[in-house]
């Protein structure tokens, strides 16, 4: 379970730090100022966290809000390249395996996964280092 708020800008907030096991193994452990992960792969995501909720066409329910949320902070990571890009099939399976304990139906969590591995690679990419 989460505790978060809607928002303007971002249209979540986390209220309270949130972790996952994520099952991923890093070299070295990742320290931002919302979210850190260990080297056994455990994430934590700090209090005051802000995301956009599930993306696209997908429609923001209670059993999308958490997968959501970890999805989100994984690919922030892999934007800012403390995980490696190669990661994301690993975020997306997270994500499909949040939503199916949330309650979210078979059917539509397959869906939801497809979306993100067929359009979803744009946002897991570095963010620009230099202009064009």
């Amino acid at each position: 379970m989460i505790k978060y708020r809607k928002r303007r800008k971002y249209k979540y907030t986390l209220e309270e730090d949130y972790s996952y096991d994520t099952g991923m193994e890093l070299i070295l452990p990742v320290l931002t100022t919302y979210l850190e992960m260990s080297v056994e792969g455990k994430l934590l995501i700090k209090k005051g966290y802000s995301w956009d909720g599930p993306s696209g066409p997908a429609v923001d329910t209670p059993d999308f809000m958490r997968g959501s949320l970890v999805h989100d902070a994984l690919y922030q990571l892999m934007r800012g390249e403390y995980l490696n890009p190669d990661c994301r099939e690993d975020a997306d399976l997270i994500m499909l395996k949040i939503c199916r304990e949330d309650g979210m139906s078979r059917f539509r969590s397959r869906v939801v996964y497809l979306g993100v591995r067929l359009f979803a690679a744009w946002a897991a990419r570095p963010d620009l280092k230099h202009a064009p």
